[in-house]
């Protein structure tokens, strides 16, 4: 709707250079906004600023020009200094979000930005070292809502999982579980692996090719007993594509199609015994290595080998989910992919450190991963919609103090259960309408003029927006901020709208459709997060 506000502007100017009015100027883009404070409406526009010096005219009198012609059908449009358009929505226009959402259902905010597009959405992608812990918990529900808002959006989207099982960290492993001198991993775990692999506590390896065939085991063992019953079973993400670093990259040649792709572009060069690529012509600090000295390949040339992948399957977009650590490696994971030819769009999001804290202090709940909480342990603990949902409430790029004592709270202190409560209220207001032979109606809905009302359609008449902001910029931490909110309106509305009342069918009717809409677009949101939206509580 700010769009078509937006446009109706533009044609008012238009209007105005045509009968001189104004002196022809080229107009700028003009912004629609959310009014801060519904007293005012629900729009803004600064345009009259915007547009005053080429007008010559001061911007109250263009505001002023600009609400005369735009007021009329119920809408309200004033003048407010120094120089801002307010529009108010009429009854009409206001209830019209209602009669779409009861028309679309949970389609309703589908957008078509997206159609045509194909994304790959790699998320996660922890090293099949041992089980998941904390930060691969906040990724992962990040990556799993942001895959869902994509498709609402319109775009054709692959959520993707790397597995890293072709490099140094398979060897690494392997020491670990033999227990040499290069173990790196411990905890608990690598008891159940060597347990799994029958291996002895004399068990030794001499030679490379053993403990890299032990590590490839023991990584296996790891992804499909630790990994991706941590993704299905406690983090309920479901994946489209898992891909081998080791089988589907290494072993089909894909490193050293991407190497050879950089040596026929001349961006790939002998120095020092070691082979190079030319990042820096793609916005890199420094090049970087391909081939080390030693004639072994660098985690960046595998990496390379996978871009080259993505590129064939024919990705429109990339996006890549990666640790706090892994800070340094966004500029020349963009470079390679540019250098291999890529000119989509490529998105990297950082995932900050995450602590589990109770009563202001850190909390360890077990060993069993060395002295790393993990995903399950949390989850078995405080339940999957919680953790996702308490995940997913801050912004991605800033650091998070997980809060165990107000997770395990169960009452409306606690976020989740507080919006699950407002989709049960909803549900149950709706059993006891159907009870009394009430039902909704959307005949009336123009009569729904109270504060609490009109409060209630503006948060859910910016639903549809809401999505394609989040499509565009991934920012998944508006959504249950969101929810929030609109179980906030709701209560409010609840305690000071009486919704059954059989002394006024009409208005209940009316109000009835109002509360159908409201739990359609929550459970969407909820839907979107990957949240339960209960009937009852």
């Amino acid at each position: 709707m700010k769009t078509q506000w937006a446009e109706r502007i533009r044609e008012v100017i238009d209007r105005l250079h045509g009968e001189g009015v104004l002196p022809p100027f080229d107009v700028p883009e003009i912004r629609v906004e959310w009014t801060k404070d519904e007293r005012y409406g629900e729009f803004t526009s600064n345009i009259a600023l915007v547009i005053a010096k080429s007008a010559k005219k001061p911007p109250m009198e263009i505001a002023a020009m600009l609400a005369e012609r735009l007021s009329g059908d119920g809408e309200t449009v004033e003048a407010v200094a120094p120089g801002y358009v307010n529009i108010r929505l009429s009854q009409v226009s206001m209830a019209s979000v209602v009669t779409d959402i009861l028309r679309d259902g949970s389609s309703y905010g589908n957008g078509r930005s997206g159609e045509g597009i194909r994304v790959n959405n790699e998320f996660v992608s922890a090293n099949p070292t041992g089980p998941m812990h904390l930060g691969n918990g906040r990724g992962g529900f990040f990556g799993d809502t942001l895959s869902n808002v994509l498709r609402k959006a319109g775009f054709d989207v692959t959520s993707e999982y790397y597995v890293n099982d072709g490099g140094g960290q398979v060897m690494k492993l392997g020491h670990s579980v033999l227990r040499d001198a290069e173990a790196v991993y411990g905890g608990e775990y690598i008891d159940e692996i060597r347990a799994a692999l029958g291996v002895g506590e004399d068990a030794s390896v001499s030679d490379e090719a053993g403990v890299r065939e032990l590590g490839e085991q023991a990584a296996d063992f790891v992804l499909r007993e630790y990994i991706r019953k941590s993704l299905d079973e406690k983090m309920r993400i479901r994946y489209d594509s898992f891909v081998s670093e080791r089988n589907d990259i290494v072993e089909k040649g894909l490193v050293d199609r991407a190497i050879g792709v950089f040596r026929e572009k001349e961006l790939a060069y002998e120095s020092e015994g070691a082979l190079w690529l030319r990042t820096t012509d793609f916005g890199d600090d420094k090049d970087r290595a391909l081939v080390k000295s030693d004639r072994e390949r660098t985690y960046f040339a595998n990496d390379c080998g996978y871009l080259l992948s993505k590129i064939e399957r024919g990705a429109d977009r990339l996006i890549l989910t990666l640790g706090a650590d892994h800070h340094g490696y966004v500029a020349r994971i963009r470079a390679a992919a540019r250098a291999l030819g890529f000119e989509g769009r490529f998105d990297v999001h950082i995932v900050q450190l995450v602590r589990l804290v109770k009563d202001g202090k850190e909390v360890r709940m077990s060993k069993r991963a060395g002295n790393v909480v993990t995903i399950d342990e949390l989850v078995d603990r405080v339940g999957h919609d919680v953790a996702r949902f308490f995940f997913l409430m801050p912004s991605l790029d800033s650091h998070m103090n997980f809060d165990l004592g107000l997770a395990e709270e169960h009452s409306e202190k606690n976020p989740v259960f507080y919006v699950q409560y407002a989709h049960a209220r909803l549900s149950s207001i709706l059993r006891k309408a159907e009870e009394a032979g009430i039902s909704a109606s959307a005949t009336g809905l123009s009569s729904l003029d109270h504060p609490k009302e009109r409060g209630l359609m503006r948060e859910l008449m910016f639903f549809p927006e809401l999505c394609a902001e989040v499509a565009e910029s991934g920012a998944v931490h508006r959504l249950p901020q969101y929810a929030i909110r609109l179980a906030d309106r709701l209560h409010s509305f609840y305690a000071d709208c009486r919704v059954i009342d059989e002394a006024d069918i009409p208005l209940s009717s009316a109000r009835l459709a109002l509360v159908s809409a409201v739990r359609t677009v929550l459970a969407e949101t909820l839907r979107l997060v990957g949240v339960s939206a209960p009937e009852k509580m």
